[in-house]
């Protein structure tokens, strides 16, 4: 599995691997063409330099894998970097294998060459499997996350 920077070819995969389960088919609007609103989200994220879009391909240069990693300067924890793991998926062709795993550790690894002092992320509470698989990598439930949406 090789690991590189998203690029705007990769976003009709990116948006099908996020709209493919219970809660993304809810929320994202995964048809063909795209809505062009994916495409300026990407063009954002792309040029913010704390913004990393990350995808994981297969051998065959197949994409099959994302997260984005957010790294956020604060100045609690004297002026500290803190790093956020959002939108992490596997294709469903490939989960199982270990390559959520591989993905979460190369976060993890990018998150303290930046000099990071903490990394975090949030799962929403209808994937307790998800809250089990980032528990198995060292996370803990330290603090409660609380989300207005408007």
């Amino acid at each position: 599995m090789k690991i590189r920077r998203a690029n705007k070819e990769d976003v009709t995969a990116i948006v099908e691997m996020l709209a493919n389960d219970a809660l993304g088919e809810q929320r994202e609007d995964y048809k063909l063409p795209l809505p062009d609103s994916y495409y300026r989200a990407f063009h954002k994220i792309d040029s913010d330099p704390n913004q990393e879009l990350m995808v994981a391909e297969n051998k065959e240069g197949i994409v099959i894998g994302t997260l984005q990693l957010s790294l956020i300067p604060y100045l609690t924890y004297s002026g500290g970097l803190r790093a956020q793991i959002e939108a992490v998926r596997i294709h469903e062709n490939y989960r199982g294998k270990g390559l959520g795993k591989k993905l979460f550790l190369w976060a993890i690894e990018r998150a303290k060459e930046k000099n990071a002092h903490v990394v975090q992320l949030t799962t929403d509470k209808k994937r307790p499997k998800a809250l089990r698989f980032y528990e198995s990598l060292g996370f803990k439930g330290t603090h409660e996350g609380m989300k207005l949406h408007i």
